[in-house]
């Protein structure tokens, strides 16, 4: 059936593609010889692909939350992975939901923190309960406890999906649909719901860390498979009936644990893996708690999420990289999978694709692992990809920021935008590729817990990123400032050397600051033709 014959020629289809924690350059079409990504390769051929794309907070949730909503954490609310994004918060999901799309959401969430329970911090200085302005249980539906004796019922529209079909965990780890989804197919309890620790089970696992180890079950009960096998099944539903769509794909890979299942955890040989260029930076001129973690090796983890550090341990770090290849490996050959369904439904010439993650990860540089309070490229740099079938594929370093992609959307598709967006669209990028939309990108990252553990790390820090220059400001005062053309390895920091640059990103950041703050939050809303200010009241009108 083509797009014509199913009556949504008109209204163009939507996949969004995203990977959790995978480096910018981590992928074939950014120039990366070793990892194989064929299929990725195939999508940045057809389209835009954005060299210069950042997030607006290195953290899954905060920076998730801003896809979605077009706005930044501060102003949408989930500033850390301790916080669940509000269920009436708008969305370009929402938006596209109202204008007649059926839309789905396969895999990784992460909008609520059911998987990041750990992270709350007990405080007294917290307020009472949700639950007395929001309805009962909302922010449960990502608890992976809720689906062992089968799945929740879901609102009629999460965020703006109507469809939901959860991969809530990382690594060899099964839960939410993904794990009922993988015991229909004969997988075993045992090694499905495992524990993330040393004591998971596995069929390889490396001698230097625990979490670089094969899983003990199959590819085709791995949540890469779920992922694309259930996307799969909601677009050709949607074909059927005629309408337009809107599909996220949501893979929780490439994110730590590395566990590639079966054959996809031994296609690269560690010894061969590549190492960084900054592996061996001293980081006597970094920030003294970017210098702690510098010193904590993987194996002293006090948790798994905790970043830690990898110098001088060389073996270590080529493991992880051939793991961490497998894993987007496998998310690749899941894609093309997707890619084939859309031929075989005769939905290629009228879906537009996007292709990003929702952070990067150290992976070695600056002898750092994994992601969270890090201000480097690493982390702050995304791959993204934009295929319009109705537009000339190209390559671009205007800069752009994962808070743009929920306003290009909306703009490329017809749909009516909403207020408050800080977000802005690539649209004029997409057809000229000299174009730009923006001359910086501001980048936020909040630790709530510091102000109740006394932790080291800063309880805020801010970036800034320009054609050439990052600056980040620390809220412990200290500060890096790079010159990204002349160190783009960002091993020499500028410091007070330069004081008329660093004079005017300061000026810029402060700029930028004041541009992102969201005057639309609690505005004042119509009601029969009076206008007052929101109320808790209101919750009770939510669809639930």
């Amino acid at each position: 059936m083509t797009a014509a014959a199913n009556g949504a020629a008109a209204q163009p289809n939507v996949l969004f593609i995203i990977t959790d924690q995978q480096r910018a350059d981590h992928v074939g079409f950014a120039g990366n010889d070793v990892v194989r990504t064929p299929h990725l390769d195939s999508l940045a051929a057809r389209g835009m692909v954005f060299d210069n794309a950042w997030v607006a907070n290195p953290v899954c949730m905060p920076n998730r939350s801003t896809i979605m909503t077009g706005r930044m954490p501060s102003s949408h609310g989930v500033v850390f992975n301790d916080r669940s994004l509000e269920p009436g918060a708008n969305t370009h999901v929402r938006q596209f939901q109202h204008a007649g799309y059926r839309t789905a959401l396969v895999g990784k969430s992460h909008l609520q923190h059911g998987m990041s329970r750990n992270a709350v911090i007990p405080s007294d200085l917290a307020g009472g309960p949700v639950d007395e302005y929001w309805p009962k249980g909302w922010d449960t539906l990502e608890n992976a406890d809720r689906y062992l004796t089968g799945a929740p019922e879901f609102p009629d529209s999460f965020y703006g999906f109507s469809h939901v079909e959860l991969a809530i965990d990382h690594g060899a780890r099964a839960s939410g649909h993904h794990l009922l989804w993988a015991l229909d197919r004969g997988g075993r309890m045992e090694d499905l719901y495992t524990p993330l620790s040393a004591e998971s089970p596995f069929r390889r696992r490396s001698d230097r860390w625990w979490q670089v180890y094969e899983p003990p079950y199959d590819p085709e009960l791995h949540s890469s498979s779920f992922v694309a096998d259930r996307t799969i099944a909601f677009i050709t539903d949607a074909v059927s009936a005629g309408e337009p769509w809107l599909a996220w794909a949501s893979f929780p890979d490439p994110h730590h644990p590395m566990s590639p299942p079966g054959e996809w955890f031994g296609r690269h040989r560690p010894e061969d893996m590549e190492l960084p260029a900054s592996v061996d930076d001293p980081m006597d001129r970094a920030p003294r708690y970017l210098q702690a973690i510098h010193r904590i090796h993987p194996r002293d983890q006090r948790h798994w999420v905790a970043p830690c550090g990898v110098a001088g341990d060389h073996d270590l770090l080529r493991e992880a990289i051939a793991a961490t290849y497998g894993m987007i490996e496998l998310i690749d050959d899941r894609v093309g999978r997707m890619l084939a369904a859309l031929d075989r439904l005769g939905q290629t010439d009228n879906t537009i694709i996007v292709f990003t993650a929702d952070h990067g990860d150290m992976m070695g540089d600056h002898g750092l692992m994994l992601k969270g309070y890090m201000h480097y490229r690493g982390t702050l740099a995304v791959p993204m990809v934009i295929v319009d079938p109705r537009r000339k594929p190209g390559r671009t370093r205007s800069l752009a920021g994962s808070i743009d992609l929920g306003p290009t959307l909306m703009e490329l598709a017809d749909v009516t935008p909403f207020e408050g967006m800080s977000g802005r669209s690539l649209a004029p990028v997409l057809d000229d590729a000299s174009a730009a939309v923006r001359e910086e990108v501001l980048i936020e990252d909040d630790f709530p817990g510091a102000l109740v553990t006394k932790a080291r790390l800063p309880a805020k820090t801010r970036s800034l990123v320009t054609d050439d220059m990052r600056l980040t400001r620390h809220s412990s005062g200290e500060e890096q400032l790079f010159d990204t053309v002349a160190d783009p390895d960002e091993v020499a920091p500028l410091g007070r050397s330069d004081p008329a640059r660093r004079a005017e990103m300061y000026e810029r950041l402060v700029e930028a600051m004041m541009e992102a703050d969201d005057l639309a939050r609690g505005m004042p809303m119509a009601v029969n033709g009076a206008t007052r200010a929101p109320s808790r009241a209101d919750s009770g009108s939510l669809s639930w």
